[in-house]
């Protein structure tokens, strides 16, 4: 049995080339590609479709968004994303939608192809620097939080406020406290990430 393939994507060139690459390819079958994640939500649910290829910039509802919604109506849908965008935001939201897998545009036909029977054999297919972006995230939320650990409840509390502009005296108001306790818990915090000012505690903490 072929693999049943969805796509949306609003480029005609991109879809069609996509159509032609899954139907020219022995054991995939696509007839249904989408212009906008809205025909895509109507007609997806009763398609029994196994694995959607979907666009992040659509017109009116974006990919991410049209997702969201599709994945609880078709809990058996696999969907992957085959877009432009790259960024750490739009990955991670892609994932928390219900994407199983992340593609850029530039991706190989074959690593395509590969990418549909992975996701269709329980695989979470991803580009090489998609992947990267990934690891590198978590190891950058792994760093920020050793050095949270560092400091009390109190002190990140503070810290917190330091990284949102407030001033010492603001900040004392804020937590009904003295600003001279404020400025021991501060100088506290400098000792416990070893620096000396707050622009590099808040650069330790929360590396951009």
């Amino acid at each position: 049995m072929d693999i049943k393939v969805g796509i949306v994507e609003d480029e005609y060139q991109i879809r069609e080339s996509l159509l032609i690459l899954i139907n020219g390819s022995e054991g995939f079958s696509c007839i249904n590609g989408f212009e906008s994640a809205e025909d895509a939500i109507k007609a997806i649910p009763s398609l029994e479709l196994d694995v959607v290829l979907m666009d992040i910039h659509l017109p009116g509802k974006n990919g991410i968004e049209c997702i969201a919604e599709l994945k609880p109506l078709c809990p058996n849908t696999q969907f992957v994303m085959c877009t432009a965008f790259e960024d750490t935001d739009s990955v991670f939201n892609a994932l928390k939608a219900g994407a199983s897998g992340y593609l850029t545009k530039t991706t190989q036909p074959s690593k395509i192809l590969d990418s549909i029977v992975d996701v269709y054999k329980g695989g979470s297919p991803m580009s090489s620097n998609i992947a990267r972006k990934i690891v590198a995230s978590f190891q950058q939320n792994n760093t920020q939080n050793t050095e949270l650990k560092k400091l009390s409840e109190r002190e990140q509390q503070i810290l917190e406020l330091l990284s949102k502009g407030l001033r010492y005296k603001e900040i004392a108001d804020k937590l009904f406290l003295s600003t001279e306790t404020v400025r021991t818990h501060i100088r506290n915090i400098y000792e416990k990430l070893q620096v000396n000012s707050r622009t590099e505690a808040l650069n330790k903490v929360f590396p951009k």
